[in-house]
């Protein structure tokens, strides 16, 4: 067993790595600006976290004390122009306190690049790798391109650029190369990197089994979104820095991110050799192809589930999916409308409401608008409100009621219904119960859609005006017809 430091456990492959690293074995310790970051992963507890910044030396010799072997897997891009100033700043630092330490291994995560003049993000991914080799600590350097998973920079621009445009305005370097990896790959050799002998040092290039054009890989994940695929124009007008406004315009990748991203695209960034096979197999499985993974960075979405809470649902979590600390942007775009109210009433009381939704009694708000929406749906070959409910009091898993399909039900408690209309994108209706201190309940309203492509984002919106009027009326009268059912049980 080695004890190992994981600088960057709050982003995309620290976050990822760490749990693999407890599978087999290791004492880990992490370091994190704010430990609060890590305070709903499940690997929380089985950690030593070191709170600060790679700049403190007081922090990083305290990371680095009686550690084997140290992951660097950190970058300042996200946040700041000056991010290449800082980022060898770290890197200074964090060799000063693992040579004080005596750590006897680094492993860093860097880029793929070709030879010759680079962005400035690959520049500093180049030099942070000169740093740290000239540290004279033995240093394994895995150069990786795109890594395919939900939360990775670079897939998640890909999966909104996709998801919204049907016509692509592209620049000329949309035909660039690059060999993208699956993230299950790209942590199976940095996983076993830690227990390589001393004598292996040196960089090698990681990558999937082939190399796409830049268009073919938004073009491949619409197949496997099943999206239509987007028309792609290049156009060589669009600079750069343009490119990375119109990146920041149409997805929610921040600029201080989007910018550096772009200029990276301007190189072709393929694998050179295969020389990683030497000191490191390739898994048992095979590396896994483009088409594949983006699969399973979008299994999830293929998941009828709603997951209700990061701490629950990550407990089984796969690396390609989503995970509590990755950024707010990352992972597929979800739209929500949330309404709670506090009530007198009973949870049972207020249950028995819930409960009783749907078929004649409708949905407490505006049946004209409610019975125009089955209608339309209908016209489009859809179930409409023509199934109703099988019983008018009691709902069971697997119900119909409506449009809806009952998928969740715990009595007094939650009633998690998914529609089955013709909608472009997934829509669930969540209503929920919870007691209150000193009598009555809390009621919690949610309705939440995944839209499917640039019809599902618009579909959203143009039916916003009326979520505003539906909703609120809907979860103000639940309410009120609970606390009523109260007063009629007490009177009796």
């Amino acid at each position: 067993m080695s004890v190992i430091a994981v600088t960057g456990a709050t982003g995309y492959i620290g976050g990822r790595l760490v749990p693999i690293l407890l599978a087999q074995g290791h004492k880990i310790r992490v370091m994190t600006r704010r430990a609060s970051a890590l305070r709903d992963v499940p690997w929380r507890s089985e950690v030593e976290v070191v709170e600060g910044d790679l700049t403190d030396h007081r922090a990083a010799r305290e990371l680095c004390e009686g550690v084997d072997v140290l992951y660097y897997l950190v970058h300042s891009m996200g946040g700041r122009s000056d991010f290449v100033s800082v980022e060898e700043k770290c890197a200074n630092t964090i060799v000063e306190a693992a040579k004080g330490e005596e750590v006897k291994r680094l492993v860093y995560l860097s880029g793929l690049h070709p030879e010759g003049e680079l962005s400035r993000h690959l520049t500093s991914r180049v030099r942070v790798g000169k740093i740290l080799e000239r540290s004279g600590i033995p240093t394994l350097t895995l150069q990786a391109g795109l890594i395919i998973g939900s939360g990775s920079a670079s897939f998640e621009m890909v999966r909104h650029l996709t998801d919204v445009l049907p016509v692509m305005p592209a620049p000329r370097w949309v035909l660039n190369k690059v060999q993208p990896i699956a993230v299950r790959d790209a942590l199976h050799y940095l996983s076993r990197a830690a227990d390589l002998p001393s004598d292996v040092c040196g960089a090698y290039d990681i990558g999937g089994p082939d190399a796409y054009s830049y268009a073919d890989i938004m073009r491949i994940y619409a197949d496997a979104a099943q999206l239509r695929r987007p028309a792609i124009l290049s156009l060589p007008v669009l600079t750069p820095w343009l490119s990375a406004q119109w990146v920041n315009l149409v997805t929610p990748i921040p600029r201080s991110l989007a910018i550096p991203l772009v200029e990276s695209l301007q190189h072709d960034c393929v694998v050179r050799n295969s020389h990683i096979d030497e000191i490191i197999e390739p898994p048992e499985e095979g590396l896994i192809d483009y088409r594949r993974s983006v699969e399973l960075a979008l299994a999830k979405m293929e998941n009828d589930e709603v997951l209700t809470t990061w701490a629950t649902a990550q407990a089984l979590a796969l690396p390609a999916e989503s995970l509590p600390s990755d950024p707010d942007w990352a992972g597929r775009r979800v739209y929500t409308d949330d309404r709670a109210r506090e009530s007198t009433a009973s949870p049972a009381s207020l249950f028995t409401v819930i409960q009783g939704i749907g078929g004649k009694t409708g949905y407490y708000s505006l049946p004209g608008i409610w019975a125009l929406r089955g209608l339309m749906d209908k016209m489009v070959g859809g179930v409409g409100l023509r199934r109703g409910r099988r019983s008018p009091t009691t709902l069971a898993l697997g119900d119909p009621l409506d449009w809806w399909r009952v998928e969740a039900l715990v009595p007094d408690e939650l009633l998690r219904l998914r529609a089955e209309m013709r909608v472009p994108g997934r829509a669930w209706l969540e209503l929920s119960v919870e007691p209150k201190d000193g009598g009555g309940s809390h009621y919690r309203q949610r309705a939440v859609f995944f839209p499917r492509g640039l019809a599902g984002c618009l579909y959203w919106f143009s039916i916003l005006p009326f979520h505003g009027i539906i909703f609120s009326s809907m979860a103000k009268r639940i309410t009120s017809a609970a606390e009523s059912l109260e007063e009629e049980k007490s009177e009796r």
